[in-house]
This record gives structure tokens, sequence and C-alpha cells, in this order.
């Protein structure tokens, strides 16, 4: 089918798209199982019609070998209708897993705290559950009711008319399912969200809550996420399992209604007692899938809240586009009249900053605290978009390059260290596949810390653990120094990289920010303390988002101490020639 000009294309809609012979093949085998449904009745049809009158055994043997032949076909084709299905699942998983989680790693970069954390993931894997279960066969089978009534009516039109009666009154019943469940699946997919990013934000802080006796409070509020959840988990859960008991009652009702039927049309000998159980038989196998879809409504309803949301969240974060490859930077850093705002807020944190930086050299950031300098530092490693103004690598906007290969050329260390579950080696090399020992243990060098790696229990092959648990708070930031430093990048970016550094640590500090600066590369440092902005030539002075003061550092510290100076007392010479201040 061709795109319409203009109008894009759902990734979802695609993914599955491409698993349209897959489709093709699962309607093709719920063609013959549902053709091979009628073996049960057509078999005790002719039981009761000629096997039973003629009494003959010889018959029975043989309809019973054909009947068990059947079954045994229908059983595999339901089992090869199942894997289908399943593989359908994965099949859309695999095409989607990396999308999914690409947006969660640029979601939190685009509008902040205020986005659904994991809830992208749940959502495809609430797609791929409801794709693999029974719910899709029931959905395949649905449209095989009216050859199921028409059969019926071929028996007898009472006993076609009493099938249809069910069958209007059950799918009746499912279009009430759909309009009673979306908003309770919905409230309860809520609730679950919230309930579980309170786990996990607890799970992060467990320290401070135990230190701070915030714990009993957490577990409360807890509690009471957890019962809010519950309640409108139950609510959905009541509403679909209310209805389907309904429709397990009325399917029961209509067979034995079917019976009924049938026995009256025996005793008036309008038609066999094989009709009576064929037709019972038929009717109960064509409510089925309807009894079956409102079984599986609630999973249905929330794979298509996850499917909608899945659509809208890749509608609104495309794939980027792989932009031409650029020459490695060696040149210089432009900040072109920056301005700065928090993702998914409206107010400017830093405005119009404008600096150039050349190879070699090394910029200090300075201010108090809340003045702009973790802003403008995440913006020159392109992890903020500038609202107003370009940030430059030679001469190239930092957008015109992608991430995987802007990354090559940038260290960051940012203010808050996190590293990851795995080896320091592997966290050092940031999970390089490729990575060269050489290349690691250089890295390691150049930041310091290479003694007190060798000197862990495993050396480079240690394991910290998740968030980095094994190791101290300077041991993570030494670390992180070195994956900042790994292959040598051209931009070197240090967010109060000493906060947690001993004396040894900095000293290592200001001797990897020189190091850095000898092979050309540009270090901007942002620090508090002193010690911090040793290795740099140049400094920034920022307050309250705006540029204060910039150039050389000597200069610039001249002119800070000059403002922040006491003044100088004036003496004043008395007619009696004593001096007053």
């Amino acid at each position: 089918m061709a795109a319409v000009p203009g109008v894009r294309r759902s990734e979802l809609g695609d993914a599955l798209r491409a698993c349209r012979n897959a489709f093709i093949g699962v309607g093709i085998m719920s063609c013959m199982i549902n053709l091979l449904y009628l073996t049960g009745s057509l078999f005790m049809l002719e039981v009761y019609d000629r096997v039973l009158p003629s009494r003959s055994v010889p018959t029975l043997v043989g309809l019973a070998i054909l009947a068990g032949g059947l079954y045994v076909a229908q059983g595999v084709l339901d089992l090869i209708r199942g894997r289908i299905l399943g593989r359908i699942g994965t099949s859309l998983d695999e095409a989607l897993n990396a999308r999914v989680f690409d947006t969660i790693v640029r979601l939190p970069l685009m509008v902040g705290s205020r986005n659904e954390g994991l809830q992208p993931l749940r959502d495809l894997d609430n797609v791929r559950s409801f794709l693999g279960g029974l719910g899709p066969s029931a959905f395949f089978d649905l449209p095989w009711l009216p050859f199921y009534l028409a059969i019926c009516f071929a028996f007898h039109v009472m006993i076609g008319l009493t099938a249809l009666v069910g069958a209007i009154i059950l799918v009746s019943l499912t279009v009430v399912t759909e309009f009673l469940s979306r908003a309770p699946a919905r409230e309860a997919m809520g609730l679950a969200a919230r309930r579980n990013d309170l786990a996990a934000t607890s799970r992060r802080n467990a320290e401070v809550l135990v230190a701070m006796g915030m714990a009993g409070r957490l577990t409360r509020r807890w509690s009471e996420a957890n019962e809010k959840y519950l309640e409108g988990n139950q609510r959905a859960s009541d509403v679909s399992g209310g209805l389907g008991a309904i429709a397990k009652v009325l399917r029961m009702t209509l067979q034995s209604a079917v019976l009924a039927v049938g026995a009256y049309l025996v005793i008036h000998q309008e038609a066999t007692a094989g009709i009576i159980i064929a037709g019972s038989i038929l009717s109960a196998r064509a409510l089925a899938p309807v009894d079956l879809a409102i079984a599986h409504w609630k999973g249905f309803v929330a794979a298509r809240q996850s499917w909608h949301r899945l659509n809208k969240l890749l509608g609104s974060l495309p794939a980027r586009a792989t932009p031409t490859l650029l020459q490695n930077p060696s040149s210089r850093l432009s900040v072109e009249a920056v301005s700065l705002v928090a993702p998914g807020d409206q107010k400017i944190i830093v405005q119009d900053v404008t600096f150039t930086l050349q190879a070699g050299n090394g910029l200090g950031v300075i201010g108090p605290s809340g003045s702009g300098k973790s802003s403008l530092v995440r913006a020159l490693v392109g992890v903020w978009q500038p609202f107003r103004g370009k940030v430059r690598l030679d001469g190239a906007a930092l957008d015109q390059w992608s991430s995987d290969v802007l990354g090559r050329h940038v260290g960051y260390l940012p203010q808050d260290v996190e590293l990851f579950a795995g080896s320091v080696a592997q966290n050092i090399c940031r999970f390089d596949p490729d990575a060269a020992s050489a290349t690691i243990i250089a890295a390691a060098k150049e930041a310091g810390v290479h003694e007190m790696i060798i000197k862990m229990r495993d050396g480079y092959d240690t394991q910290i653990g998740e968030q980095g648990a094994a190791l101290s708070a300077g041991q993570a930031q030494r670390v992180a120094l070195a994956r900042a430093l790994y292959d040598d990048p051209f931009l070197i970016v240090l967010d109060e990289p000493n906060s947690n550094l001993d004396t040894e640590g900095d000293e290592a500090l200001t001797r990897a920010v020189r190091a850095a600066r000898e092979r050309g590369a540009i270090v901007v440092v942002v620090a508090h303390r002193p010690i911090g902005i040793e290795g740099v030539d140049q400094l920034l002075v920022l307050k309250d988002g705006r540029m204060q003061a910039f150039g050389p550092k000597e200069t610039v510290l001249g002119q800070v101490l000059q403002r922040v100076a006491p003044p100088t007392p004036i003496k004043i010479v008395s007619e009696g020639g004593v001096a007053k201040s």
C-alpha cells in the first residue's frame, strides 16, 4: 500500500504489516480449524441417526477412527496457529524494542521529569503478550459465527433462530464489555505506573530513607498508592470478570435451550435425535469465540491502550535520520548567543552566553549555585538543545552530528555520577565491544586511577554492581573521569569533577586536565573549589544565567576579586592633625 503524501506512517503498523504473510497463514489455519470443529457435531449426528438405528459396530469403529484423525489434525493446526501468533508478537518486539528503548532515553531530555518512565517498555510487552495469547485466536474465529448459524438453520429454522438470538445477546454483551471496561482499564494502568514509579524512586534512595527515618512514611505512601491500584484493578477485573461470567452462563443456557428446542422438534417428528445433539454442539461452537473474546477483553483493552500510547510516542519522537559524516573536530568550540530552558519548561535559565575556545584551551566555569553552570555544560555536549543560539564544533552545529558519532569526540563527567552494572573496564570504555585493553589502561592512567583499579579484587575485571554500588563515591567519580577521557576525545566537559575527591584525586584531576590540553583537547571544568580550575587558562563567570565575565583566568579572577573585595577605609585628617577613618 502506497503511503499517502504528507501522512506519517505508523511504525507499529509497519511492523505489523511486515508480518502480513504470517497473518494470512493464521487465517488459513483458522479456516481449516473451524471446518474441523464440525467433526464433533457431525460425528454425533451420524451416531444417533445411523449407528444406533442400524446397530452397526463397523460403522461406529470407522466413524470413531475418522473422528480421531480429524481431532488430531485440529489439535496440530491449533498448536501451530498459537506458535505463529507467539512469533508474530516476538517479531513485533524485535522490530521495535530498539526504537522504544531510544525513546526512553530521549524522552527525559525533551520533557524533563514529566515523562512516563519505563511505561513504553511495558506497553510493548502488553502488545506482544496479547498477540501471543488466546485473544487473537478468538478474533480469527469470530467471522465464522455466521457459518455455524447457517448450519443450525439448515438443521431447522427453530434451532437456527434460537442460536441467532443467543448470538445477538452475546455480541451485545461484547459491545457492553467494550464500553464498560475502557475507563477502568485506563485508570488501572495509570495507577500501576504511579505505584511502580514510587517503588523505583524509593529503591534508588534506600540509604536516605533509612538514615533519615523516612522509610515508614514512604511505606505508608506506598500502601496508599498500592491500595488505589488494587481498587482500580479490581474495578477493571470486576467489569470484565462479571460480564465474562454472564456470557458463560448465557452460553450454557443457550446450549440447553437448543437441546430443548431440538427435543420439541423430535417430539413433533420435525427433526431426528442426532440433530438435537449436533445442533447443541454447533450452537455452543458458534458462540465460543464470543465467550473467549469477552474473557480476554481486559487484555485486549490494555493492549489497545498500549498500542495507542506507543503510536503517539513514536510519532512524537521520530527516528533520527543519519546525517552526513563530518570530519573529526580538531580546532575550536563556539558558543553563539546560547539561551537554554529546561526540558518541559518555559523559563529561561541561561541567557545569551557567547564565547569561543581553541584547541588546547581549558575553561573554568564558576558562579553561585543556581547560576546555570550545569545547564550550560549540558548544552555543550548536546544533551540539551539550545532554545536560541548554536553550539558548534569546528563550525558545525551539534545537531549536524548523530549522537553516536558525536559521542566519540566528547568526554562528559556529569555532576551526578552513575555507573552501569558491569566491569570497571567496560565502564571506562563505554561498553565498546571492540575496545583495546591498551586504550582502557591509558585512559585510567590519564585519570590517575590505574593504581587504584589494579588493587581491586579482580582489577579491571572487577564487577561494580548496579549503579556502581561496589565503589565509593570518590572511586566512582574517578572511574567516571577515566570514562570521560577514554580514547582521547576532543571536547572534555567535567561538571564538578572533584566534589568527592581527596587531595590525591584533586592532583590527579589537575594533571589529567593539563595532559588533555597538551594533546590539543578542549577542556571545560565546572568547579566550586579553586583547585578544580588549576589546570585551565580561561575563566567564565555566570550569575543568574547570564555571563558576567570571560577571558584569561588571571584577568577574570582579578575582576572577580576586585568586585568582592571590601572597600578600603578612607582616612580623613582632621584640623588638629588626627587621622580618622
